[in-house]
């Protein structure tokens, strides 16, 4: 297993408590604000690739209708409340690059945050563009085995047109062109294959390996608090974590 997919199944365990904390429906609401007006106001989930991630993945956490609706509105607005998607990148220890991406109506809050929280857990914030040309964006599809082998799957995703899989653990994780996401998905589950999640995703090109078990924490922690910010959608990196080093 490599450090990769153990970062997957931290992350998956990890969602699963964020649902506890109460900070889902924020981010989901921020994500949905940000489909909206990033597309210059299309509304129509089938016309808007971005929004109809978000309103998916809101009504899989069951966020009420109103809620949905009202960030729509949010994301309509010309003046007041407006939102903007940021991103930001940097190094965490171990020479580990990372993206952030973030949803903010005060973007100096924001970036003030995000840059005080890297450098006070051994990291360092960067300009645009220093780490992201080390990363590629794709569609990321989660598909649990689910009584089926990993060939089973392989033939499936193949079958569809999919670019890449990996097996981490007791799910496979297929790797698409962005645009080709729903298509994908939507081949996938047309095959019986159950679709746990799909979103847009960054996939490192070159990985920094960490080998000894103090790094590998204080990755992995800077993360972790990254991902606690309200206003931070999604967090991005490039380690390989040795087996054995993470304890579980």
């Amino acid at each position: 297993m490599s450090g990769h997919s153990k970062w997957s199944q931290i992350k998956r365990q990890k969602e699963k408590t964020d649902q506890k904390k109460g900070v889902t429906f924020t981010k989901l609401s921020n994500a949905i604000a940000i489909a909206v007006k990033s597309s210059g106001g299309v509304v129509n989930i089938d016309q808007n690739f971005r929004l109809r991630l978000a309103v998916d993945d809101a009504r899989a956490l069951n966020m009420p209708k109103e809620n949905i609706e009202r960030a729509i509105k949010r994301g309509l607005a010309k003046e007041g409340g407006g939102i903007e998607e940021v991103i930001y990148e940097g190094f965490a220890p171990g020479g580990v690059a990372i993206i952030v991406k973030a949803a903010t109506d005060n973007r100096n809050r924001t970036t003030a945050e995000i840059k005080s929280v890297i450098e006070k857990n051994g990291g360092t914030f960067a300009s645009v563009g220093a780490v992201s040309w080390m990363f590629k964006d794709q569609g990321l599809i989660t598909v649990p085995k689910n009584g089926k082998n990993f060939d089973e799957i392989f033939e499936a995703a193949a079958d569809s047109g999919a670019e890449d899989l990996k097996e981490t653990g007791d799910v496979v994780e297929v790797y698409t062109k962005p645009n080709d996401l729903f298509r994908v998905k939507n081949y996938l589950s047309q095959r019986g294959l159950a679709v746990q999640s799909a979103q847009l995703y960054k996939t490192p090109s070159t990985y920094a390996q960490i080998k000894d078990a103090g790094t590998a924490d204080k990755v992995v922690s800077l993360i972790d608090k990254l991902e606690e910010l309200d206003d931070v959608q999604s967090v991005y990196a490039n380690f390989d974590i040795q087996d054995g080093i993470l304890k579980d």
